[in-house]
């Protein structure tokens, strides 16, 4: 399932913190979420790890005016733009945040500390240079909303003819207690961005989910080597589509910032 990633916690509220709609601390306990502590490494200026209120205020001084998502997988470099070190360490990481205005990008490095039921997540983000040049493979929010809805028909549609199990009734209710969820725990996005990007991100978390749920409730019907690769070339276009669809979502403000 796809999940709220770190680096789209931290754009969303950097943005809204830059836009003036939001207090630093507010933006800074919003990015952490559920985490121990966030802080920053190789900020220019600083020879030293720094808290992520003072490394937010130290970037826009930078001239950093917006915060885009990366999400690449192997073979699939989205949201990235260069150079190859910065593109590796991303990919080992699975996220990124870019900046714009400034050519800077954060990789978060996590780490689990204390004993056992008792264990805490800390992160650092190691800043980096980047190209400046367009994202890859990044659409339009009405393009991922487009693509989202093809691929939930398409993906529905395919595992219910191999009897998979994340097809049907299971797949239903898994996907409204995802909604009621999403509802109950309230804004899905910042201050700042338009209905129709926390519209595509609920859409694309309810089909990863639908993915997540093919690939963990075993092989259903899909006994044979052939029928089981068939399933895994039915979710990996309809993973990649939920995973753009969530970059689009998170990059909007600024695409849109962009635009004007």
């Amino acid at each position: 399932m796809l999940t709220e990633p770190r680096s789209g916690r931290l754009a969303a509220w950097g943005n809204a913190l830059l836009a003036g709609l939001v207090s630093p601390d507010d933006a800074v306990l919003a990015a952490v979420g559920d985490d121990a502590v966030h802080r920053v490494a190789g900020l220019p200026g600083e020879n030293r790890v720094v808290g992520l209120t003072l490394a937010l205020g130290r970037l826009r001084a930078l001239g950093v005016t917006g915060l885009r998502v990366a999400l690449p997988a192997p073979g699939h470099p989205l949201g990235l733009s260069g150079p190859p070190d910065f593109n590796a360490r991303a990919l080992a990481a699975g996220e990124a945040v870019v900046c714009t205005g400034a050519a800077f990008g954060l990789v978060p490095e996590v780490t689990e500390a204390g004993p056992a039921g008792d264990v805490h997540v800390e992160v650092v983000w190691h800043v980096l240079p980047v190209r400046e040049a367009p994202p890859a493979d990044v659409p339009s929010l009405g393009e991922a909303e487009r693509e989202l809805a093809e691929a939930l028909r398409e993906a529905t549609e395919v595992l219910s003819r191999l009897d998979v199990a994340g097809s049907g009734p299971v797949a239903a209710a898994a996907i409204d207690a995802y909604r009621a969820r999403a509802e109950r725990d309230g804004e899905v996005l910042a201050p700042g961005y338009p209905p129709r990007a926390a519209r595509v991100l609920e859409l694309a978390g309810r089909v990863g989910l639908l993915v997540s749920l093919a690939q963990e409730r075993g092989h259903g019907g899909a006994v044979s080597a052939s029928e089981m690769g068939a399933r895994a070339e039915a979710l990996r276009p309809v993973e990649r589509t939920a995973r753009r669809a969530q970059v689009a979502a998170y990059n909007s403000v600024v695409e849109e910032r962009e635009r004007r």
